[in-house]
C-alpha cells in the first residue's frame, strides 16, 4: 500500500502487530531513535540541544535520541517531566541508555538552547495540554531556535481535531505510516518539514488496521489514464464541452477548455451565449466555439455535440442560470465536472443539486463553497477526511475539496489527499484550469475519481514547477512537460521492475 493515513489508534495497533510478530517494542523505539537524530543531524551541525521528555514512549524516544547525538559528539541536555522512578516499560529502558544528567523539565531549562526536541508526548495525548505540560509548550513557542517534535508537536491531534496548544515545530520525525495531523491544515504547517522514518513493522499490519486516507501519488492512478496509440484520430479521444459565462466573463472558460485539450481531449467546445460569440471566437484557435442560446438547452447542445464531458461553473453566472445550466445537462448523460457558480448558485437548496447528481460527476468546491452545500459537516463534525467522505456518500459523486490540503473521495473508495502541490497556485484562475483538466480526463473515459486524483497531482506538479510567479494562464502550457517526465519515470520504473522479476 502507498503511504497511508492512519488514526492514531491505528498506528499504536500497527505497533502492537509489530510485537505480536516477533518484533521487540525495544527494537521500535531504537529505530526511531536513531531515525530522528539522524534527521537532527541531515539538517543542523553539533550545537546546544535540549531535549524535552515525557513520561512514556514519546519521552523514551527522546531519551534514545539524545544519548545517540551525545555519541556523536553533540552536547546534549535532557528534561524529564515527572519522576524517573514513575517511568516504566520501554521508557524506562531508554532513559537508562543515558548517560548524561537527567534535569527538570521547567521553562528555564530551554534558555540558551540552540535547537529543542519536543519528546513531551506526541500523539500520545488525548485531552488538552494543562499545568506543567503547558507552561513547558509555552516557553517552546517563545524559544527563538528550532523546534523538532517527535511524532507530532506536543498538544496536537493526531487525528486532526480541534486546536488545542501546542508549539509549531520546524521539523516532524514520525513513524511507519502518516497521521491525518501531517497532512491536513492548519495541524500540517504546525510540523514543519515532514519526515517519515521506517521503524521495522513488519509487512502484513495493512490487513490489522482501516486506513483513513491515501497521500496521492501516480501509482495510484496512472494506470487509468489513457495509452496513445498509433490509430488514435481526435474523435477517439473525447469531446469535452466548457460552458462559458457573459461577454466580460469568458476568461475562466477559456482557461478550462485549454486546459482540457493539454489534458488530452481530442475535441473541445466552447458553448457560448450570443453576446460573448465574438469575444469567444476570436480568442480561441484549437478550441471550438458553439452558440448557446439558454441556459435550459444545456442538454440538448451537449447531445447535439455528443460530449463525452462538460465542465459547468467557471464564472457561469448567478441568479439560477448555472442552477438551470446543471439541471437541462443532466438529460445528456455525459460526466461533468461541477465548479464555481454551478456551486454556488444552489446554496439555498443544495437538495436540489444532489437529486440531479450521477456517480459520473465531480464537484470541485473550495471551503467556502463545501459549506454552503454541506452546512452541517463543519469541523466539529470530523476531520477534514471524514467531512468529505461524508459529502460524497450524500452527494453519491465525487467530491474534491480543493485547498493546500486537497481531498479528493468518492463512494466505494477510499479517500486521497493531495499535498504535491506550491503555494504559488493561490492566485485567480488555478481552479478553472483543474476543472478543465478533470474534464479533459473525464472525456477520454478516466473513472471520476482516479481523474480527480490525477488532476489534483498534475496540476500541483504543474505548480511546482512553475513556482513563484505563476499565473494560471502559464499551467495549461506546462502541462505538457508534467505528462512528458510522468510518462518518462513510469517507464523507466517499469523497465527496472521487468529487469528484476527477470534477474530473479
Amino acid at each position: 500500500m502507498h503511504e497511508a493515513v492512519l488514526k492514531t489508534k491505528d498506528c499504536v495497533r500497527c505497533d502492537l502487530y509489530a510485537v505480536e510478530n516477533g518484533v521487540s517494542s525495544q527494537s521500535l523505539m531504537t529505530k526511531a531513535g536513531t531515525a530522528i537524530a539522524d534527521a537532527i543531524r541531515a539538517r543542523w551541525a553539533p550545537r546546544d540541544i535540549r531535549v524535552l521528555c515525557g513520561p512514556g514512549n514519546n519521552g523514551g524516544d527522546g531519551f534514545f535520541l539524545a544519548e545517540n547525538l551525545r555519541k556523536t559528539g553533540w552536547p546534549v541536555r535532557v528534561a524529564l517531566l515527572g519522576e524517573r522512578s514513575r517511568l516504566q516499560g520501554d521508557a524506562a529502558w531508554a532513559a537508562g541508555l543515558w548517560s548524561g544528567k537527567i534535569e527538570s523539565a521547567e521553562p528555564g531549562f530551554l534558555e540558551g538552547a540552540d535547537l529543542i526536541v519536543d519528546a513531551l508526548f506526541g500523539a500520545g495525548l488525548s485531552r488538552p495540554l494543562d499545568g506543567a505540560a503547558a507552561d513547558l509548550v509555552q516557553a517552546m513557542a517563545a524559544a527563538a531556535c528550532p523546534r523538532i517534535a517527535v511524532d507530532l508537536p506536543s498538544g496536537m491531534s493526531g487525528d486532526a481535531m480541534g486546536e488545542g496548544g501546542f508549539a509549531p515545530a520546524d521539523l516532524t520525525v514520525t513513524f511507519h505510516q502518516w497521521k491525518p495531523a501531517h497532512l491536513l491544515e492548519p495541524f500540517a504547517t504546525g510540523c514543519g518539514e515532514p519526515v517519515l522514518a521506517d521503524i521495522g513493522i513488519p509487512a502484513g499490519w495493512a490487513d490489522s488496521v482501516v486506513p483513513m486516507a491515501r497521500l496521492n501519488h501516480p501509482d495510484l492512478w496512472w494506470s487509468a489514464l489513457p495509452v496513445a496509440g498509433p490509430g488514435d484520430h481526435k474523435h477517439a479521444k473525447g469531446r469535452l464541452v466548457v460552458f462559458s459565462g457573459g461577454a466580460s466573463a469568458t476568461g475562466a472558460s477559456r482557461l478550462a477548455a485549454r486546459t482540457g485539450l493539454r489534458a488530452g481531449a481530442g475535441l473541445v467546445t466552447l458553448a457560448t451565449p450570443p453576446a460573448a460569440l465574438l469575444v469567444q471566437a476570436a480568442t480561441n484557435d484549437a478550441v471550438m466555439v458553439k452558440r448557446w442560446n439558454e441556459a435550459g438547452d444545456a442538454g440538448d447542445l451537449l447531445d447535439a455535440l455528443r460530449a463525452n464531458a462538460a465542465v459547468i461553473g467557471p464564472a457561469l453566472g448567478l441568479d439560477g442560470h448555472a442552477v438551470a445550466t446543471v439541471l437541462s445537462s443532466t438529460t445528456a448523460g455525459c460526466a461533468r465536472v461541477l465548479d464555481a457558480d454551478a456551486l454556488t448558485d444552489f446554496q439555498d437548496a443544495p437538495d436540489r443539486l444532489f437529486k440531479a447528481l450521477t456517480p459520473a460527476d465531480v464537484l470541485t468546491p473550495h471551503e467556502g463553497e463545501f459549506r454552503r452545500l454541506f452546512p452541517d459537516l463543519g469541523p466539529e463534525t470530523g476531520n477534514k477526511i471524514e467531512r468529505v467522505a461524508a459529502a460524497a456518500d450524500r452527494a453519491g459523486c465525487t467530491i474534491l475539496l480543493k485547498g493546500a490540503d486537497t481531498v479528493i473521495a468518492a463512494p466505494g473508495h477510499l479517500p486521497v489527499i493531495n499535498r504535491h502541490a506550491d503555494p504559488a497556485l493561490a492566485t485567480a484562475g488555478s481552479g478553472d484550469v483543474l476543472a478543465g483538466l478533470i474534464g479533459g480526463l473525464l472525456a477520454q473515459g478516466v473513472d471520476p475519481f482516479h481523474a480527480a486524483c490525477a488532476a489534483a497531482w498534475l496540476h500541483g506538479d504543474a505548480g511546482k514547477r512553475l513556482g513563484t510567479g505563476l499565473i494560471a494562464e502559464d499551467l495549461p502550457d506546462a502541462l505538457p512537460r508534467v505528462l512528458q517526465a510522468l510518462q518518462r519515470d513510469q517507464r523507466r520504473r517499469a523497465a527496472r521492475s521487468h529487469l528484476l522479476a527477470h534477474r530473479s
